[in-house]
């Protein structure tokens, strides 16, 4: 979902918020704030609707911006729950294992017709922080920032990184007036699927959120006529479906099919 100034209405996540440095010739001085607002929100399904109308065969425009070629995700667990024996730990292990091997899926793969885009270990930068300090209740577009630059404090800048912030289901992210589902994790009806576990409904977002902030980090690269990124496009219709691995992925959309598509 490309969010600049939250043009589509709720449009938040759910649980995770997916924070895009600058691709390419980023200097480390600037930040991952320089040039654009990277946070970056999951639509909810009611909001899905509104922009799907007449998706097929309307493709990706590549608008020049850049992409990441090899991209890394790098996860910020925030809440003592997702520690070592705390009730959300396995919670968290689990989107690390998803993470690990998702950047050379044949999920991942479709975005590989995308300006040079390869298949990846998205877990091969640096460490992932589990933070035990406790969110705010409501965790704002400043906070995540915040968070995200304590993170990178202690840890090296890198402009082919996405930095992920989850938060436990005690908290909610927000943007203005908008907030994630009214608050919980992705257990509410605009987040989840009937039959799929917290996590799973998680693992979604991060297949969402990955792989629209390779093919337009900074918003001005791959995008439709309705501003519509590769993953929005696909959102939840076709229904979100368990791929490789087990875990749970959404469809894509393919340019080369003009569909949205599993896998290439």
């Amino acid at each position: 979902m490309r969010s600049r100034g939250l043009k589509y209405a709720l449009a938040l996540s759910c649980g995770l918020l997916a924070v895009a440095a600058n691709a390419g010739t980023q200097e480390k001085a600037k930040g991952p704030w320089a040039d654009a607002d990277h946070v970056i929100y999951h639509p909810t399904k009611g909001a899905a609707k509104s922009i799907l109308v007449n998706k097929a065969g309307s493709n990706l425009v590549n608008h020049g911006g850049p992409v990441l070629t090899s991209a890394k995700v790098v996860f910020i667990f925030w809440g003592p729950s997702f520690a070592s024996g705390g009730a959300d730990n396995s919670y968290a292990t689990t989107l690390q294992a998803y993470r690990n091997q998702f950047g050379t899926t044949p999920e991942f793969n479709v975005i590989t017709q995308y300006s040079g885009i390869s298949l990846t270990n998205l877990g091969s930068g640096t460490a992932d922080l589990f933070d035990t300090t406790t969110p705010p209740t409501n965790v704002t577009d400043a906070a995540v920032q915040g968070e995200v630059n304590k993170y990178l404090s202690t840890h090296a800048f890198d402009g082919s990184t996405i930095y992920e912030v989850v938060i436990p289901s005690s908290s909610y992210s927000s943007s203005g007036s908008s907030t994630s589902c009214g608050g919980p994790w992705p257990g509410c009806s605009g987040c989840s699927l009937a039959g799929w576990s917290n996590v799973q409904n998680q693992e979604h977002f991060v297949c969402h959120e990955t792989r629209e902030a390779v093919t337009d980090s900074d918003l001005n690269a791959w995008y439709d006529r309705r501003g519509n990124e590769a993953d929005d496009k696909c959102a939840w219709s076709p229904s979100p479906f368990f791929g490789t691995g087990g875990y749970g992925y959404q469809y894509e959309w393919s340019n080369l099919l003009g569909a949205c598509v599993k896998t290439r």
